[in-house]
């Protein structure tokens, strides 16, 4: 946890999204003592998974009826994580706290995903509440620095990696996406609002279709987080599915941000690129 970070209180808030990473972060808090409430949100939460754990289900919209919960169990403390499709605001489900924080609301969406989401951390933090990042609740599951894997990059890849981190820093002001494919020296996609594995999809259909020429086992997916981004959310996040991605799309494997980078199940990952003959790798910020 952050040195300058006030102890966390008993219960812990977590905002579920989809995805393993919103329980992954949930065993973390219970293995230190402490109590994670998730506030599972509906159409993106595993509803089987989240059975498990104290938890409460909520609609896009319902701000007022989360702010209630919120006090009702004690959760000062409270992080953002897992897969969300950003909602239209017409698709929400406005409740009468949503409705009083509407010109905030609304002053949020007129950007990106970066500033939707931080204006809706303001919004709490205005409330109270205390966002807080997977450094400060989680650390473990960060990608520490180094090859984690027994493949690993040659100068050429080296090469890959240093023009998709430039690529990713010149595209971070537009607030696009977290990550980009290189292959011997030629940027070949770049992630949308489709996210990683459609980026990968994209590649691996790319190269079926002879588009893409490079020898199997050539390229790089890089992921890094944007320029200026809030990193308490929406880190970049790789795990099993990234590397069924990398094996259908022949790359050669993944380089991320050390400690700004997700991992909800390492060893499996690790495991199943080891398998691939794969190189996964936590590059210095």
């Amino acid at each position: 946890m952050t040195d300058s970070l006030p102890p966390l209180g008993a219960k812990v808030g977590i905002i579920a999204g989809g995805g393993a990473l919103p329980f992954a972060v949930a065993d973390t808090l219970a293995a230190r003592g402490l109590t994670p409430v998730l506030f599972a949100l509906k159409g993106s939460c595993d509803s089987e998974r989240v059975a498990a754990y104290r938890h409460h289900w909520l609609p896009m919209g319902a701000l007022g009826r989360l702010l209630r919960l919120l006090r009702a169990e004690g959760c000062r403390d409270l992080v953002f994580i897992g897969s969300l499709v950003r909602p239209a605001l017409s698709e929400m489900r406005l409740d009468w706290g949503a409705i009083k924080a509407l010109p905030a609301v609304l002053a949020a969406y007129r950007g990106g995903d970066d500033h939707l989401l931080t204006g809706v951390g303001r919004l709490f933090e205005r409330h109270g509440f205390r966002l807080l990042g997977l450094k400060d609740v989680a650390s473990d599951l960060l990608i520490p620095q180094g090859c984690l894997t027994r493949a690993a990059p040659d100068a050429r890849v080296e090469a890959d990696i240093a023009k998709g981190r430039a690529v990713l820093a010149a595209l971070s002001p537009f607030d696009i996406g977290q990550g980009c494919v290189v292959i011997d020296g030629h940027v070949v996609a770049v992630e949308d609002t489709g996210g990683t594995d459609e980026l990968l999809r994209r590649v691996a259909q790319l190269r079926d279709s002879r588009r893409i020429r490079a020898k199997p086992g050539h390229g790089v997916l890089v992921k890094a987080p944007k320029a200026g981004q809030d990193l308490r959310f929406d880190l970049p996040a790789v795990g099993p599915t990234t590397i069924e991605g990398l094996v259908a799309a022949r790359l050669g494997g993944v380089a991320v941000v050390a400690g700004h980078t997700v991992v909800a199940e390492p060893q499996t990952m690790i495991a199943a690129a080891d398998r691939a003959g794969l190189f996964v790798i936590g590059t210095r910020e």
